[in-house]
């Protein structure tokens, strides 16, 4: 529980390379993440070319975190997986990102989730960067790497108002 309460996002980062293994780990937790009817719609695109990730940064207009780390994943939805016609591949890679972060964050990590879906723009931009497939859709992209300076104090974000029992 305490990667749940310690996690933070951290938008800058050393100049130390990630292990490959540690990027497995970081994987293999995004594909534990639950899924609409077991669809296990995502497909994790791994980027460490500082080229590319300039080229992301360029693309959005939040993303200056790619600037200094040292690995991003880009997490898509593969829509050939769909087994219902609801656009569940979006909770279900959300869930994966948050799994990936929570891990990363175990493993001493820090990482920033950069939103990319719905806006028109960033999608195809990033589609058209990462060659991604027509059925792959890019959802969102995690900023990786071990944290730079200090890391943000964890602040009480339990809130009992936002409880409702029953009823509204």
């Amino acid at each position: 529980m305490n990667s749940i309460f310690e996690r933070r996002s951290i938008r800058s980062y050393q100049d130390k390379h990630v292990p490959d293994e540690i990027i497995e780990t970081v994987l293999r937790a995004g594909m534990y993440a639950p899924s609409a009817g077991n669809e296990q719609p995502w497909e994790f695109v791994v980027i460490r070319s500082k080229k590319m990730l300039e080229s992301l940064c360029s693309i959005h207009p939040h993303a200056k975190a790619l600037l200094s780390c040292n690995v991003a994943i880009a997490i898509c939805g593969n829509l050939s997986c769909q087994k219902y016609s609801a656009q569940y591949w979006v909770l279900d890679c959300t869930l994966a990102g948050q799994n990936i972060m929570l891990q990363a964050q175990e493993m001493g990590l820090g990482s920033v989730w950069l939103g990319v879906y719905p806006c028109k723009y960033r999608m195809e931009n990033i589609v058209e960067l990462l060659h991604l497939p027509q059925n792959v859709v890019p959802l969102s992209i995690i900023a990786l790497g071990y944290p730079a300076g200090s890391i943000p104090e964890t602040e009480d974000r339990f809130k009992r108002s936002k409880i409702h029992l029953e009823l509204w």
